[in-house]
């Protein structure tokens, strides 16, 4: 395997969101169990911050047409619950935004992360950028659930099925792709904390790459 494919591996395992398949589920490069780059670092102090407009307004996020993202439920039935889930949602999209951009001070990546959860977020896109490869295919975020701690604090657990997820060499437009395996599901749990504009913001998360309760029945 060369070193740009194993690289796409180990970014796209630490990454919140994105695509196992550039190098393959069941290679041996990642561990089952994986804690996301700099979610506990103690670099936390050097996360670049958010920039929410002074009205709180979300920023407009656009993903080419190739690289398409869906998130079951959208809804709880809860207002904060609600406001978890789309917040979440559109972290996951900044990520991809920014990738896709090869910008990893992308203000709407910013705008939903916070600390340790900024400076992990910065660092995915950068390893992209550094490797030169982008995202394309689809994935597909389900089971997602919202669990209020307090007025300005949650967690949320989904699953992604990134089955259908790929790589992309940005110079040659060449798409890498595998065989799926079981480590084409994955496990997160992600902590959020909203700000004092309404946002809820990414501040750490963690994924657990084939999961047993996110695999295909």
């Amino acid at each position: 395997m060369n070193r740009p494919a194993r690289l796409a591996t180990v970014v796209l395992t630490a990454s919140a969101a994105l695509l196992l398949t550039a190098c393959g589920g069941g290679d041996g490069g990642s561990d089952a169990n994986d804690k996301i780059a700099g979610a506990d670092s103690g670099s936390a102090s050097a996360a670049p911050s958010s920039s929410p407009s002074a009205t709180g307004k979300r920023p407009e996020i656009t993903l080419p047409s190739d690289v398409k993202l869906s998130f079951t439920p959208e809804q709880a039935g809860d207002p904060v619950q609600d406001a978890v889930l789309r917040d979440n949602a559109d972290f996951i999209r900044a990520l991809n935004a920014a990738i896709v951009a090869q910008n990893p001070r992308l203000p709407a990546l910013e705008f939903y992360t916070e600390g340790e959860g900024a400076v992990a977020a910065q660092r995915w896109v950068e390893q992209f950028k550094d490797a030169g490869w982008t995202v394309t295919g689809t994935v597909r975020y389900f089971d997602r659930v919202v669990k209020v701690k307090s007025d300005s604090s949650a967690s949320i657990g989904y699953c992604g099925d990134e089955s259908k997820g790929y790589s992309k060499v940005i110079k040659t437009g060449e798409v890498k792709g595998t065989k799926v395996t079981k480590d084409s599901y994955v496990a997160y749990t992600a902590q959020m904390t909203k700000n004092k504009l309404g946002v809820w913001e990414l501040v750490k998360i963690t994924s657990a790459r084939g999961a047993a309760g996110c695999q295909p029945s």
